[in-house]
């Protein structure tokens, strides 16, 4: 039978003091703070550069997961809220990237001492710089610590405003709503999916990379094309 589309579960789901939550886990996460730890970490990992080691995909991937109810499972989501909640996240953690790009520019990025930081905000520029201001919005936010670093790189590239809120709004939904709703289609299709779920959130992110890498051979074929033609 297929799980109801509401399901009576509070927004915030504590865990005992003594539990210590892994951040870096997204079940413990879920288990610890239920749908509104996923509105939150969605804005951390989007918005603030402190935000970059957050588990984003196998996180929105998980909570889809969880809204099947199964019985035995210990933490049990309602997908609506969900869905809500990792939208909001994933929309305003962006535009406030953005804004703090506009404001600080690159002084923020420059005091942290993490390599992949770093190296995410130089694919970032890349990105920006080969593939235009919309198509670089989207393709960002299904690259891990990119989604995080390149709100701010934009806003400190003056990428106009305009440009930016539509397309990562375009980018934010089809990233957060899309693995939410594949961890609960395949929760709910699936019996005992709990068992492969580290496999299955390997597969998602994998997937998620497919529109950047076919990004990337298309524009070595052009230059290829280009170089030939000389």
């Amino acid at each position: 039978m297929t799980p109801p589309l509401y399901q009576a579960v509070p927004l915030y789901q504590a865990v005992p003091l003594y539990q210590a939550v892994n951040v870096l886990d997204a079940q413990s996460l879920l288990a610890a703070f239920g749908v509104l730890g996923v509105g939150v970490v969605m804005f951390a990992e989007t918005g603030l550069l402190i935000g970059f080691f957050l588990p984003g995909d196998s996180l929105l991937f998980t909570a889809g997961l969880l809204c099947t109810g199964a019985a035995d499972r210990p933490v049990k989501l309602s997908l609506a809220p969900l869905l809500v909640a990792a939208a909001v996240g994933a929309l305003a953690g962006a535009q406030c990237g953005y804004l703090i790009g506009r404001k600080a520019g690159g002084a923020l990025l420059a005091r942290s001492s993490s390599q992949r930081l770093h190296d995410g905000a130089k694919r970032a520029e890349e990105l920006l710089e080969r593939y235009g201001y919309a198509k670089a919005v989207v393709l960002a936010r299904f690259v891990p610590v990119v989604r995080t670093v390149l709100n701010p790189m934009a806003g400190a590239l003056d990428v106009p405003v305009r440009t930016f809120t539509l397309w990562q709004v375009v980018g934010g939904l089809v990233w957060s709503v899309g693995l939410t709703l594949a961890g609960y289609g395949l929760g709910s299709s699936i019996p005992n999916v709990d068992r492969y779920l580290l496999p299955l959130v390997a597969l998602i992110v994998g997937v998620s990379l497919v529109p950047l890498l076919s990004e990337v051979l298309r524009a070595r074929r052009s230059a290829d094309a280009r170089g030939g033609d000389k």
